[in-house]
């Protein structure tokens, strides 16, 4: 499948500059002002009581620096982290060699924390709550249970999708916090950081436009740099201005709201296909080609967002604000809500 540019999925590429790009201690996290008073707060009174830090969920859709701020939690606790996701931990065994090897203190992130199995995710109850393990011993009449002790860690959790996580294991989160999408200007500061970290000459309006484009997201934002950069550097004298970024993204096809051709496709394949009517979500990701999941999860938030796209009792619904937005006549007569 062709990589898309504004994808909020981690590349290879990402993962090379995660290091250098991502801050590693709160005062250098932009944005999510509310998250990180609470987050310093809570920080600040368990080092003073020399304890662990209650266990802490994030949510939020991909790309916002919900392992970003794991990462610094681990920093500012002067802990290990240890990272992991929910597919990953298939087995009762795979989670309890984890726990027994942290240390007092320790941080175990679990990314995709939604999609624990059944099994794993009943093992991680006690561990939670009493900081203790039940291990099943043989099989058959003389199966037994064994409670094993694991040090004091902090687990933080990191989901797109909050309502998949069951309530006893969100219950036992004490801190739960939720990231939203970020304003034009945390994200031209995070441009301006990230240009400088990458040694890349850019001014205030072409952050700016690359800020604008990047669907509130810190992840596509740096993506976008990048790539800007790439355009810079081929094309013209490698400082990006706003002519030079407007140039370069349109280049590659990322148009003045951040969608890009596959975002197009989802708004047109509604219009030109459905009539502006009603469509399942099954039966839209059939019709572009994509999966299900992935359109619920990274696609339509910031549609929803736009105001390009509604979600119905029926279906999906494609909206005037983006028929202007695409240049297409609105029908008004199409659409159905219900």
């Amino acid at each position: 499948m062709e990589e898309r540019i504004l994808s909020t999925e981690l590349t290879l590429e990402d993962i090379e500059y995660d290091k250098s790009l991502r801050p590693r201690k709160l005062v250098e996290f932009i944005g999510q002002v509310k998250i990180k008073e609470h987050l310093n707060v809570y920080i600040s009174a368990t080092k003073n009581r020399s304890e662990p830090l209650d266990h802490v969920l994030l949510s939020g859709p991909p790309g916002l620096g919900k392992t970003t701020l794991a990462g610094i939690i681990a920093n500012e606790l002067g802990v290990n982290i240890r990272v992991t996701s929910g597919p990953a931990l298939e087995r009762a065994g795979d989670l309890a060699a984890i726990l027994t090897n942290l240390e007092v203190g320790d941080v175990l992130f679990i990314d995709e924390i939604h999609r624990l199995s059944r099994i794993v995710e009943e093992i991680l109850y006690p561990a939670m709550e009493d900081f203790e393990l039940d291990i099943i011993i043989g099989k058959g009449p003389s199966a037994r249970s064994l409670r094993l002790g694991v040090p004091r860690f902090t687990l933080v959790g990191a989901t797109t999708r909050t309502g998949l996580i069951t309530s006893p294991l969100r219950d036992r989160f004490g801190v739960v916090a939720r990231l939203d999408y970020y304003m034009v200007d945390e994200l031209e500061d995070i441009v301006r950081r990230s240009a400088s970290i990458l040694k890349v000459e850019i001014d205030s309006a072409g952050a700016h436009e690359v800020a604008r484009r990047s669907r509130g997201t810190p992840r596509v934002a740096n993506r976008l740099l990048k790539r800007v950069r790439d355009y810079a550097e081929v094309k013209c004298d490698g400082v990006i201005n706003k002519n030079v970024a407007n140039e370069a993204l349109s280049f590659f096809e990322v148009d003045s709201k951040g969608l890009d051709r596959l975002d197009q496709k989802i708004l047109l394949t509604l219009i030109d296909k459905f009539k502006g009517k009603p469509v399942g979500l099954n039966t839209l990701a059939t019709a572009v080609g994509e999966e299900s999941d992935t359109i619920e999860d990274v696609y339509e938030p910031y549609l929803l967002q736009l105001g390009f796209l509604m979600r119905t009792p029926r279906g999906r619904i494609i909206t005037e604000k983006a028929y202007e937005h695409l240049g297409i006549e609105y029908e008004k007569d199409n659409l159905t809500l219900f």
